[in-house]
């Protein structure tokens, strides 16, 4: 959310709520000077509210259904250690460190499979940031939302909004007013959003299609996407996290049946050889691929390359998109690039991507269209 968006009153009401419906609420700011707009807030709010007793002593508030309001600082988490909440809200949450969210925070949530809201305006591309893109895939699990100053209804919070644009640079402006998660360096794929384009539905006549295929099972997904192999549009992207080996082939019958890619690129590593020779049994125009330190890089800078110059079309998809933006690079002690997703978080779409394009574009440029 930008600034003066309204967070605290959001999380103010949401915290007084879920107490007076009997809830443990633990409202969480980075430090004890961000925590004073929180105990205004809530001294306010229950002035005149005879089922609630203020505590001053320890900043809570207890409502007469037993539930509870209580401010903490996550720069002195020894006081949440040991707490067990039903909510938890966590103000300026990108201010916060990491660990204290992962090894304080959520643990409190374990004992009443509590729920967490992380309330914040952006700060770079930190944990909070792939809380965020985790969010946009939309699972019940996990949700994400972005407000920016502007939808705050107060005209004199809409005019500061106006007026920051021009006293503040643009980075800022995007970061602090309008909400978005601005880099603090280079990511490998650049100019992704750009790459957005309106999908062909079903096949075409005349046109001809490929597949790349990223294998899974447990905790990383399996993902097939399909392109036009003459456009260089992605047409379709399917993903599944814990499907059966069989689901997983029957499935690709079905999406080989409705676009009839003439060739499948398909990676081998671990369980992938055996799918893929699977697939060849049956007379799948199968090509495996061999993700190696050598290969990968090679691999990924194709893709990056492609979407640097437009050349590639990317479906509106919340998870192949997060997963695109948040690619990271590193350079090893041999002078090699490391190509991977941040921690916490998936390539498979990425890989699967990056596949189909193999098969339909290489290096020199031009589009390989062999039938």
């Amino acid at each position: 959310m930008g600034r003066r968006w309204g967070k605290t009153t959001l999380a103010g009401a949401l915290a007084c709520a879920a107490a007076a419906s009997g809830a443990n609420v633990g409202w969480v700011a980075p430090t004890y000077a961000n925590s004073r707009p929180l105990w205004r807030f809530l001294e306010h709010a229950v002035s005149s509210e005879r089922r609630a007793l203020l505590r001053r002593n320890d900043r809570s508030v207890e409502f007469k259904r037993s539930g509870r309001v209580s401010i903490y600082t996550a720069d002195n988490d020894i006081a949440l250690r040991g707490e067990s909440f039903d909510l938890v809200i966590v103000d300026e949450a990108a201010r916060v460190k990491e660990e204290t969210y992962t090894d304080v925070l959520l643990p409190t949530l374990a004992d009443r499979d509590g729920r967490v809201f992380l309330m914040s305006t952006p700060r770079g591309r930190n944990w909070f940031w792939r809380e965020w893109v985790r969010g946009q895939s939309q699972t019940d699990a996990c949700r994400s939302f972005t407000a920016p100053s502007r939808d705050n209804p107060l005209d004199s919070i809409k005019r500061a909004a106006e007026l920051a644009r021009g006293m503040v640079s643009e980075r800022t402006y995007r970061q602090e007013w309008l909400a978005e998660f601005v880099s603090d360096g280079g990511g490998v794929f650049r100019g992704v959003e750009a790459c957005v384009s309106v999908a062909e539905t079903k096949p075409q006549a005349g046109e001809a299609y490929i597949c790349g295929v990223d294998w899974g099972r447990t905790h990383d997904a399996t993902v097939f996407v399909v392109m036009n192999a003459t456009s260089g549009k992605m047409v379709a992207i399917e993903r599944w996290v814990e499907t059966e080996y069989v689901r997983q082939l029957e499935r690709m019958s079905r999406l080989y049946e409705e676009w009839k890619p003439y060739v499948i690129v398909a990676e081998r590593n671990a369980m992938g050889g055996p799918l893929v020779e699977l697939l060849q049994e049956k007379n799948f125009p199968v090509e495996s691929f061999a993700m190696t330190s050598v290969s990968k890089p090679v691999l990924i800078d194709a893709l990056a390359l492609a979407i640097e110059r437009g050349d590639i079309g990317l479906l509106e998809d919340a998870t192949l998109l997060g997963e695109l933006v948040a690619y990271e690079s590193e350079r090893t002690p041999t002078g090699a690039v490391r190509y991977s997703a941040p921690g916490g978080m998936f390539d498979d779409c990425v890989i699967a991507t990056a596949l189909a394009w193999r098969a339909c574009h290489r290096a020199g440029g031009g589009i390989v269209f062999e039938v």
